[in-house]
């Protein structure tokens, strides 16, 4: 009788144990990434512009999913496209509530943040905070996701640094089970976008992220392969290539804010 019930209380613990751990290897909760998901749907535009200013008078959503992801840290055991999705949640997040922080502001490289050692951009200050550890988005960009998606230029679309040329927000979060569909939907979408790239058969004005990550796109042949594979507009091998001038003013749906940097 009493080896039974011993029996029983261990097979209660190992199930409760089995629990923990199968909670521990999934990414965030799924009410977080409704939440968020939510929060995107109500105050991204259509066209790709935030409502910052709607979006702060929620700020207290958008930190409880931030506040979730850091306590749900990925874990070596995860696929590395639900990785991936996790990274790039984070960074996007961050970079809106940054902006929320410091709103109205015209361009977040205007803010200055007080880090030791002076002040740093937004994207070179350690900001961005998951399991205990700080992180910068610059980090997240150039280091992790690249080590987690490499070769995949397509990942360059799926970031959103708030400026009026940065590739759209999704208005939803980014999963692992549907990260190749998400990236291929962001990728066509921005080089299809007139106002980021102007393409035709002969020659190409596009937007400037192509060359700082030429070391992703290849050399020009290449890079005619890649866009081709996504544009409307088919550009021939020999088209000229310009770059057009990186716009980084807020994409405010209100129109340019007023520059109030914040220091802090």
């Amino acid at each position: 009788m009493q080896h039974n019930y011993f029996f029983r209380q261990l097979l209660l613990w190992l199930v409760l144990l089995t629990s923990t751990v199968a909670r521990a290897n999934q990414p965030a909760p799924q009410a977080a990434q409704n939440s968020y998901e939510e929060l995107l749907k109500r105050h991204v535009l259509p066209d790709g512009r935030v409502d910052y200013e709607g979006l702060a008078e929620e700020e207290e959503q958008l930190l409880a999913y931030l506040k979730t992801l850091s306590s749900h840290p990925p874990l070596p055991s995860w696929s590395r496209y639900d990785q991936a999705a996790f990274w790039l949640n984070a960074y996007n997040a961050y970079t809106l509530y940054l902006a929320v922080q410091y709103y109205p502001v015209e361009r977040l490289s205007d803010i200055k943040i007080k880090s030791v050692g002076g002040y740093r951009s937004v994207w070179d200050a350690p900001e961005v905070t998951v399991g205990g550890k700080q992180y910068t988005l610059k980090q997240i960009e150039r280091e992790i996701l690249p080590e987690l998606l490499p070769n995949e230029p397509r990942r360059h679309f799926a970031l959103h640094c708030a400026a009026t040329s940065s590739p759209t927000l999704l208005p939803e979060p980014y999963e692992g089970g549907r990260l190749d569909t998400q990236l291929t939907q962001q990728t066509a979408r921005f080089i299809n976008d007139s106002a980021r790239n102007v393409l035709a058969a002969g020659s190409v004005q596009i937007s400037s992220l192509f060359d700082w990550f030429a070391v992703d796109f290849g050399d020009k042949a290449q890079l005619i392969e890649f866009i081709n594979r996504y544009a409307k507009t088919q550009i021939e091998p020999t088209a000229t290539v310009a770059y057009v001038p990186y716009d980084w003013t807020l994409n405010d749906s209100h129109g340019p804010g007023v520059v109030a940097q914040r220091k802090r």
